[in-house]
């Protein structure tokens, strides 16, 4: 079976690194599903204005082929515990596939580019290919009677976020919040602890730079960043 890219999304994450692990954890972040030139039709979105949220059908791209395992280990569990890939969201999947959830905040009707959903709480890279996508539907999509597995242990983990002036008049107004909800979500994988370290990710065109310690991330430089540059975790004095 082959599956057809009908979208792309478009957000302010050139690179994986700080990217929250589920959609909805940063309802903040803002981005767009654009059509590719095949589906750009007001037709194919017609009702979908009627719901508030939506799911989103798309592909891990930036995992390589055939490197899928049976188990894997996620980060929230320090990296050691293995758990079975279906019991994980890993990107390191048979079929590299993601699923996420998202706020559906306007559809904008572009003379270009044909109906651009505008999304909120979005987990996605920027160039991320879109399947599919389909509404949800809160009386059979929603369960709060559903057990958690693992996952229980790890989701109420949250930092306080410091930011200076000096460092937040460098962003966006209205990237501000988002950029506190990233920094809150601990980008860092739970298995590092050191707190001399300097961890980094590109966000809205900027680099941004911060440490951990006794539960606090620590903004200690955003400057303008190169759009498309691999950013990751690095250790101070190092590029």
């Amino acid at each position: 079976m082959e599956m057809q890219i009908i979208a792309r999304v478009h957000s302010d994450f050139p690179a994986k690194f700080g990217i929250p692990r589920q959609s909805g954890l940063v309802p903040e972040l803002k981005a767009k599903v654009v059509f590719e030139p095949g589906f750009r039709s007001r037709e194919a979105v017609r009702g979908l204005e009627q719901f508030s949220h939506i799911w989103l059908i798309w592909q891990f791209s930036e995992v390589p082929e055939d490197t899928w395992s049976p188990t894997v280990r996620p980060p929230r569990l320090g990296g050691n515990k293995r758990v079975g890939v279906f019991a994980s969201r890993s990107p390191f999947r048979p079929n590299p596939v993601g699923l996420s959830c998202v706020r559906l905040e306007k559809i904008e009707e572009n003379e270009e580019l044909g109906p651009v959903l505008h999304i909120a709480g979005a987990d996605l890279m920027d160039g991320t290919p879109v399947f599919d996508i389909k509404p949800y539907l809160p009386y059979v999509d929603s369960h709060p009677e559903a057990q958690e597995g693992f996952t229980g242990m790890t989701r109420r983990h949250r930092l306080e976020v410091e930011i200076s002036e000096q460092w937040l008049a460098m962003v966006p107004e209205e990237k501000r919040e988002a950029l506190t909800g990233i920094l809150a979500n601990d980008p860092r994988p739970s298995y590092q602890h050191d707190p001399a370290r300097v961890y980094g990710f590109s966000y809205a065109g900027l680099e941004v730079r911060f440490t951990v310690a006794d539960g606090r991330a620590s903004v200690c430089e955003i400057c303008p960043g190169e759009e498309g540059r691999s950013a990751g975790h690095t250790e101070r004095g190092k590029a």
